[in-house]
């Protein structure tokens, strides 16, 4: 259960969850993901490093640059599925207090 729970967190971050939707279709370097993200590239880096280790993408060196991409392809169906639910679900979602007020 724990486990479980472990591999939702990794996903509540909502800049971990633009990186892996940027990286579902193809490879991007860091410098593609800070681009497109808006952080800096220590935060992006640090996201990504979280990823990585949570099993979600894997990274590639090709000389100087590293390039990431989705470790899994059914982490696709998990995020399209998460959307859809949260689409369902959004006057309950925008609603719910209890998650917020745990994660300050």
């Amino acid at each position: 259960m724990a486990t479980v729970a472990k591999f939702f967190r990794a996903l509540g971050d909502p800049s971990r969850l633009r990186l892996l939707e940027f990286l579902l279709h193809d490879e991007h370097t860091v410098t593609e993901c800070v681009q497109h993200i808006g952080l800096s590239q220590g935060r992006v880096s640090t996201h990504l490093a979280c990823l990585a280790d949570c099993g979600y993408v894997q990274s590639r060196r090709d000389g100087r640059r590293v390039y990431y991409r989705v470790a899994d392809p059914r982490v696709a169906d998990v995020i399209v599925l998460a959307h859809a639910l949260a689409a369902d679900n959004h006057a309950a979602l925008a609603c719910c207090d209890r998650i917020d007020a745990h994660t300050h």
